[in-house]
């Protein structure tokens, strides 16, 4: 199978529709619905129904999807393995992480490495989601949870805690919210539950069962702008609402405490490129 077509049927088999394949590989829907076609007549075979809903794998497509995938595996291992014995502080380098993350010291690690190694281009991205850095969405990230597969290394950076807080406005109004009582009376922002669940149930571990939800959210900096605005109490990154004068902290002795993470792919430690923008972000980290 030609690889071009190939990478272009998993875009498929991925999102379920020729637009949303052409969003995820960059190109346009005309091209993902012409090599198609020309997958599906060189191995004569209909790989996808086409249904009001998507575009559904047929037996076929099933089939394929899995040759597909190896395909693909050994085509990343390829390109991670000739990045990884790249010796040169130049080209381009993905790095995944979160708007909070990347507010608090990424962005000004990049400024630093970007001083020293003019040439290496970073392309950050932010999202609450994983990247996935086994397909290559990213060579690196910074993330709060430590990763399992084997073929990734990481690297635990520091321990961070989050408090509740709100605007003294928000308190005068409203006044304190009282332990034990589920924030009763109160008015919470939280993160949407496709980014994380706990905030649901409980915040600081209070539970949040008596509390009206007046937003829930999908980012952090967008968390923290929500209680800024006085729309409710919110669980925030310490070292991030500390510096901000607009926000008074609640319950101080309870925290939840996590821990930040740099991981890669084994493949790539020995880019010079990739460990100069690692290294810059370690350095960044150690200097707060």
């Amino acid at each position: 199978m030609d690889w071009d077509n190939t990478r272009i049927f998993l875009g498929i088999y991925r999102a379920g529709t020729l637009r949303g394949a052409a969003a995820l590989l960059d190109i346009d829907q005309a091209t993902v619905g012409r090599r198609l076609n020309a997958m599906e007549a060189a191995l004569n075979a209909k790989l996808f129904l086409r249904t009001p809903n998507g575009y559904v794998p047929t037996p076929a497509g099933e089939v394929a999807a899995k040759s597909a995938q190896q395909m693909e595996e050994a085509a990343l291992q390829l390109e991670r393995e000739m990045s990884g014995i790249d010796n040169r502080l130049s080209g381009t380098v993905r790095l995944a992480t979160t708007d909070t993350i990347a507010h608090a010291f990424v962005i000004d690690a990049m400024r630093r490495l970007h001083d020293q190694h003019p040439d290496i281009r970073v392309i950050l991205q932010v999202n609450t989601q994983l990247a996935s850095l086994t397909r290559r969405e990213s060579d690196l990230a910074v993330r709060t949870v430590r990763p399992t597969s084997p073929d990734l290394i990481s690297r635990h950076l520091a321990k961070r805690a989050a408090g509740l807080y709100a605007t003294p406005e928000y308190l005068e109004k409203r006044g304190e919210p009282q332990p034990g009582e589920a924030f009763k009376g109160h008015d919470i922002v939280i993160y949407h539950s496709s980014v994380l669940t706990r905030q649901a149930e409980k915040l600081v571990g209070e539970p949040t069962t008596n509390a009206r939800v007046a937003m829930e959210v999908n980012t952090g900096m967008t968390l923290i702008e929500a209680v800024q605005a006085g729309i409710g109490i919110g669980e925030l990154p310490i070292h991030i609402a500390e510096t901000n004068a607009g926000l008074r902290r609640i319950w101080p002795e309870r925290e939840y405490r996590y821990d930040m993470y740099l991981v890669m792919h084994a493949d790539l430690a020995r880019s010079a490129r990739v460990r100069a923008v690692a290294d810059a972000i370690v350095d960044a980290n150690i200097a707060r």
